[in-house]
């Protein structure tokens, strides 16, 4: 028949594919709600797969959430990373710049991952983006492994300063973007710089 209507088909994934494309689905809503709170009935009609099937790839809801918070880790370290050729101060500020731009673009999801999100499992809480990030920050600028206390806390500071920021309308944003870039890199070099000896 000519006007007969065929129901859509599954899409046939691959095992690597069909992970993304459940972690993809978590990602995006998740920013309109915490994290514990995804439906995985939604997230699997989504994906045109059975609620079964999706246990098949996360053996937990705990382990979906998991996946989905760490693959937004994932997402803001790479956005944030700096060139492979870039060290010290100049490293920093990459870090900085990037980071910056990234609140900005996507300050919901950033809201939603850091401040929105309860721990759901032992070591899934903020922590440990910004562990994460103060590791990055270490190795980019060449610090000591002493200095992780330091660029943790720095970490913070730079996500509420970042975050204080995005607030703000377009035109003040722009006008302090550059003032703020560099009293962030700065900031670093004060925290992780030695006492001198008195």
């Amino acid at each position: 028949m000519l006007n007969s209507v065929r129901s859509p088909s599954r899409v046939r994934m691959s095992p690597q594919e069909r992970r993304r494309q459940l972690v993809g689905i978590g990602l995006r809503k998740f920013v309109e709600r915490p994290v514990q709170d995804l439906s995985l009935d939604e997230v699997a009609a989504e994906a045109g797969v059975s609620r079964g099937l999706l246990f098949h790839y996360f053996p937990s809801k705990t382990e979906y959430h998991r996946a989905v918070v760490e693959a937004a880790w994932r997402r803001v370290g790479r956005n944030v990373a700096p060139d492979p050729d870039a060290v010290g101060s100049a490293a920093v500020r990459q870090v900085v710049e990037r980071f910056l731009s990234q609140v900005e673009r996507r300050r919901d999801t950033y809201v939603a991952l850091v401040l929105g999100q309860a721990p759901i499992a032992p070591g899934l809480a903020v922590g440990g983006l910004r562990e994460q990030l103060a590791a990055l920050v270490l190795g980019a600028a060449d610090l000591p492994a002493a200095a992780m206390p330091a660029a943790h806390g720095w970490v913070a500071y730079l996500e509420d300063r970042a975050l204080q920021w995005s607030a703000l309308p377009e035109g003040a944003r722009q006008a302090e973007r550059e003032a703020l870039a560099e009293h962030c890199t700065r900031a670093l070099t004060l925290l992780t710089d030695p006492a001198p000896a008195a």
